[in-house]
């Protein structure tokens, strides 16, 4: 039996090329197609009509709503119509209404799901500025070093509409944060740390740089991604930064304790103290709060543990060849400095090997 995989297309305000996308899908025998009319205004029912009548043959379903809700909420109507129509489907494909995604690179989304049931499928396309609308090349190239340092999880195109995703993640998906186009980016920080991604080269396709229409404003909907990567980041701080005010106290106080008993060794020792109390409390709240880790709590906390003795020797060594160099500095001054370095590396390496309980992108 062929594994039911229906395609999803939000639209808004299509030209004739979601005709021509429809009329290839079906000449291939594709679908079923779930189209959502996202809020376009009266003078595009004509072609919605036409798109309706396409589908519905195949067994596909239009849904239309005004007004204009987003990019995010379109596909949420959409999941939300499979898992209570389509109880037996594998997943779902979703694809954009302008002309980008052919049928054979649906395809191939469509067959990299049904091989791997259980990944977050990504449409990824080459981009290189002269050959592409600046607006898409702005909107991937800016956030893709963002995506990784933040999700841990290297994606090569963090725009893609072309995306193949399992039924339990979709189901999820629904619920999800986001009603525009940040929610894609959402959709991808689920995906960390919980599904594995695998991307599958496609076609870049644009009619010119001046003709191509995108309904992404790059100011707008670039900051409701970047609030949406900033989220996460914030959390991370939070916890971060308790864990320093913490660790800084126990620091300075064990230092006035310590300094004239122990003159060599007393910024490690006092860096030691206070790292153990401070690092065990960054690791129940990172946890649980931050990375909402599934990892194995032994094999997580004993990650930690090595990232913490690797992070104090480090700071232990540097503040003291610093204070050896430059006798008089101030150590707990230094300390707050070299540490704030070693706290951004240590939030790439928690995310990416820590708390990730997944081995997260095959390409």
């Amino acid at each position: 039996m062929t594994a039911l995989v229906p395609i999803v297309i939000p639209s808004y305000e299509p030209d004739g090329r979601l005709i021509s996308l429809l009329e290839d899908l079906d000449s291939k025998g594709m679908g079923p197609v779930i189209i959502v009319n996202d809020g376009s205004s009266e003078e595009y029912d004509p072609i919605f009509k036409q798109a309706e009548a396409l589908i519905t043959k195949r067994g596909g379903k239009f849904i239309a709503y005004r007004p204009n809700r987003g990019k995010g909420r379109a596909l949420k109507t959409a999941f939300s119509y499979i898992a209570e129509n389509m109880p037996d489907a594998l997943g779902c494909v979703t694809a954009d209404s302008d002309g980008q995604h052919t049928p054979e690179c649906i395809t191939k989304i469509t067959d990299t799901l049904k091989a791997n049931p259980d990944n977050l499928i990504l449409g990824v396309r080459k981009f290189e500025k002269k050959d592409i609308p600046w607006k898409s090349w702005f909107g991937n190239t800016v956030t893709i070093s963002v995506f990784s340092y933040v999700a841990g999880m290297r994606v090569s195109d963090t725009q893609s509409g072309l995306r193949g995703i399992p039924f339990a993640f979709m189901k999820e998906l629904i619920d999800c944060k986001g009603e525009r186009f940040e929610y894609e980016m959402q959709m991808l920080l689920e995906c960390a740390g919980r599904y594995d991604l695998t991307e599958v080269p496609i076609q870049t396709i644009y009619d010119s740089k001046e003709s191509h229409q995108t309904h992404f404003k790059p100011i707008r909907d670039s900051l409701r991604i970047y609030k949406i990567l900033g989220k996460k980041f914030v959390k991370f701080i939070f916890a971060s930064l308790s864990s320093f005010v913490i660790d800084i106290i126990l620091f300075h106080l064990l230092v006035l304790l310590l300094r004239d008993s122990f003159p060599l060794f007393y910024i490690t020792i006092a860096t030691v103290g206070a790292r153990v109390i401070s690092a065990f409390y960054n690791y129940l709240i990172n946890y649980k709060f931050v990375f909402k880790s599934r990892a194995s709590k032994t094999t997580s906390l004993a990650k930690y543990a090595l990232l913490a003795v690797i992070q104090m020797g480090l700071s232990a060594g540097i503040v003291s060849l610093f204070v050896h160099i430059f006798p008089g500095s101030p150590e707990t001054l230094v300390k707050a400095i070299v540490d704030t370095i070693l706290f951004l590396l240590s939030y790439a390496v928690q995310q990416r090997f820590v708390f990730s309980s997944k081995n997260k992108n095959k390409s």
